[in-house]
């Protein structure tokens, strides 16, 4: 857990980037229905909780920087037991400003009476606007009361993208935020361990993937994303969701998956063979993804370009395919004309933090950016033959390989956080020749 103080911590340091004559709106997120009276699982909206640590929906926090008579004010949905009877415990507008050290809640129902003339008088208003075309009309509603009160209001002048402030102070992870995702990450381990120990011929792409979800949810995470769990040419699908076929001996199977706690999110790929040894061509093409790897991981430090884990990637697979002879000419060609991205059409990675493919911008005035202790990156490079590849030989088609872990940029280096998981290649055999029968 993250402690309340921190909460606020990052609240005033917003406050103090926006300005005093600026207001700040951020939005719960809203309740999602999955099909008729079917809900999906509430998700709180990132940047809400960010902020807030508030896991409700229904809910508006406002920040106000120089307000006399409290900076911090969260609208909120009032305590009511017949409510709470059907949907749970409330906090409340009083709890809620003492439990998150806010300087006053205020109940959901009167936000139309109370923020106009909260946000009056202000030069900008810091928001986002266009991503809930509910939000954006009641916030257009506010400023339409405050052109029309008596004298006329003075409306803010600008309206500013809230992530331009807000996602860069993301980027940078807490103690207490590394701490959380490594609890995530560690789940996601345990979780891709039992995973391997069921994953054999003849079990379906679903039957692991609920292995998956048991062990997350058993160790009170949620999955961060949807899993992944592509066996044989399945994995050749960036994004393969279906997971509906059955194992084969001989092939490979990609798994993808990360856990969540707290909102924050772990990111693992293993790639293993169903029957627990490697054919030669896969050993070689695994071979090559885990030597790039290695060689990305050595690069995520700080003052290097976030970049440059991708720039290695390339060039250690762009070699080891040209020694394949699966791409002709050298290297160097090969990497100038992009011919390589037939067979790695991906990044290497991403940052990772609250959100999978978490906030922040990769590149500063043009030029990429460069890692700072704190960040959090994924590194995943990976190889992909299409099966209906007819430029290499039939025994090298069908066969998909990424790895992935998540990584920090640690003052003196990479730390992985993901290495719960083995990825060698007699680490793997080792393992899976372990299975029960």
């Amino acid at each position: 857990m993250i402690a309340a103080a921190e909460y606020a911590r990052r609240r005033r340091q917003l406050m103090r980037m926006a300005g005093e004559d600026a207001a700040v709106i951020v939005a719960a997120a809203p309740e999602r229905m999955r099909n008729a009276d079917a809900p999906w699982p509430y998700r709180q909206h990132s940047d809400f909780h960010y902020l807030s640590g508030f896991g409700e929906p229904d809910s508006i926090l406002a920040l106000l920087p120089g307000r006399s008579q409290g900076e911090a004010v969260l609208f909120c949905r009032e305590r009511d037991a017949e409510r709470e009877r059907w949907d749970g415990e409330r906090l409340g507008t009083e709890r809620a400003a003492e439990q998150l050290k806010l300087d006053d809640a205020f109940p959901i129902e009167d936000i139309d009476d109370i923020l106009p003339g909260m946000i009056e008088g202000r030069a900008r208003l810091y928001c986002h606007f266009g991503a809930e075309p509910e939000f954006d009309a009641r916030l257009l509603g506010w400023m339409r009361r405050l052109r029309s009160a008596r004298g006329g209001g003075v409306v803010p002048k600008e309206f500013v993208a809230l992530g331009h402030l807000l996602h860069d102070l993301r980027l940078y992870k807490s103690k207490a935020e590394l701490a959380l995702m490594k609890q995530s990450a560690s789940i996601a381990a345990k979780a891709h361990l039992a995973a391997m120990r069921v994953a054999r011929p003849g079990v379906a792409e679903y039957e692991v993937e609920g292995e998956l979800l048991r062990v997350m949810r058993g160790n009170g995470a949620v999955p961060a994303f949807p899993p992944t769990v592509a066996g044989g040419a399945n994995a050749c699908v960036m994004h393969y969701q279906a997971n509906r076929a059955r194992l084969r001996d001989g092939d490979l199977l990609l798994v993808d998956a990360g856990a969540e706690v707290d909102c924050y999110a772990s990111d693992i790929t293993r790639t293993y063979p169903v029957g627990g040894k490697f054919s030669p061509e896969q050993r070689a093409l695994y071979d090559i993804v885990l030597s790039a790897q290695a060689a990305a991981i050595d690069e995520v430090r700080p003052g290097q370009v976030f970049s440059a884990a991708h720039d290695v990637a390339v060039e250690v697979i762009t070699e080891g395919l040209c020694a394949l002879g699966l791409i002709k000419g050298t290297p160097a060609k090969a990497i100038a004309s992009g011919a390589y991205r037939k067979f790695f059409p991906g990044k290497t990675g991403h940052w990772l933090g609250l959100d999978v493919h978490d906030v922040g911008d990769y590149r500063v005035d043009g030029e990429p950016r460069l890692l700072e202790p704190g960040m959090v990156v994924t590194v995943e490079p990976g190889v992909y033959i299409d099966p209906d590849e007819r430029s290499v030989p039939e025994r090298w088609r069908g066969i998909g390989i990424r790895i992935e872990d998540d990584v920090a940029v640690g003052r003196d280096g990479p730390q992985v956080l993901t290495g719960d998981v083995p990825k060698g290649i007699e680490e793997l055999e080792d393992l899976l020749g372990s299975r029960a029968s």
